[in-house]
């Protein structure tokens, strides 16, 4: 009786200790994405998000995303490219506006993004379900793609909401090439808004007529509250980062220009100086961030993906 007095009260302290060791280990997981859970509401994002008629661009190139958030097409008889994949909820009406093209979303074969914010990034999982992509990314976002959750080198680190892992990603390098039949994309390391940030360029063709396509990632220098750009230990390099990025879209053959939020280059989407014109704005912007950050300790910013 006595043995098995004590062996139950063994039992109960095994079960207690392994409880207390997993609430220890929760709260060491929920401690490490708080500050990615504990996110203010996106009130931007119905605007982002509202429904756009899907259309041709120009030869095989169509835009297949919302309103406010791109998402672009790139065909081909043995297989499409996506770009992007705007919000976690957009990822249903962008297959609905490849299927309303007259693509099927089964024939996506690869996936590329712009950069791993929940906004351009946030719907890649579910369309890589449906279609059975690989998603093709820079090594800083691949990371981010394949977890979910960004690092504390992303200027939006702590604001920027959690994403649903993707699977099956693979790397790529500053000027590799990705191809899918005859389409042949580009990556352009662009970084700055994230240090993973990546610009894409590929030609579209009809008849004798070709266009050079530029989808320019986003050059914004946005934060989260107290991050400065002039000071981060987290990312010490990103002013040479938007500079050498500058550089890069300053370089590159831009017949249509085109950017994860389309608002941002509409202006100038078919100006053969478009690309020129898009840097020289971003440059503008940065330097008016840094002459504010000048002195500053404790920056709000307000956030802009």
């Amino acid at each position: 009786m006595a043995t098995s007095l004590s062996r139950a009260g063994d039992n109960r302290r095994v079960r207690t200790l392994a409880l207390a060791i997993s609430a220890a280990l929760a709260a060491t997981l929920s401690g490490a994405s708080q500050a990615q859970q504990a996110v203010p509401p996106c009130e931007a994002c119905a605007e982002w998000n509202r429904p756009q008629t899907p259309y041709r661009i120009f030869a095989n190139t169509y835009y297949a995303g919302a309103r406010g958030l791109s998402a672009i097409l790139i065909t081909s008889r043995q297989g499409h490219v996506l770009i992007d994949a705007a919000l976690p909820e957009s990822a249903g009406p962008i297959a609905a506006s490849v299927r309303a093209l007259g693509f099927k979303v089964e024939d996506i074969r690869v996936i590329l993004n712009s950069h791993a914010h929940f906004d351009h990034a946030g719907g890649i999982a579910e369309l890589q379900r449906m279609s059975g992509a690989t998603v093709r990314a820079m090594p800083w976002s691949a990371a981010v793609l394949r977890s979910g959750t960004a690092p504390r080198s992303d200027p939006q680190f702590g604001i920027a909401p959690l994403m649903s892992p993707a699977r099956n990603v693979e790397l790529i390098s500053d000027g590799g090439t990705v191809r899918v039949g005859p389409v042949s994309l580009t990556a352009h390391a662009t970084p700055g808004h994230t240090p993973g940030g990546t610009s894409w360029t590929w030609r579209s063709c009809e008849g004798p007529t070709c266009i050079d396509f530029v989808y320019a990632d986003s050059l914004t220098a946005v934060s989260a509250d107290g991050f400065l750009f002039t000071r981060s230990l987290e990312y010490p390099n990103a002013i040479a980062d938007f500079e050498r990025s500058f550089r890069v879209l300053e370089g590159v053959s831009c017949g249509i220009l085109l950017t994860p939020h389309p608002e941002a280059s509409r202006a100038w989407m078919k100006n053969p100086a478009a690309c020129r014109m898009y840097a020289d704005a971003a440059r503008e912007r940065l330097s008016k961030r840094l002459k504010t950050e000048a002195g500053s300790v404790d920056l709000a910013i307000p956030v802009a993906q």
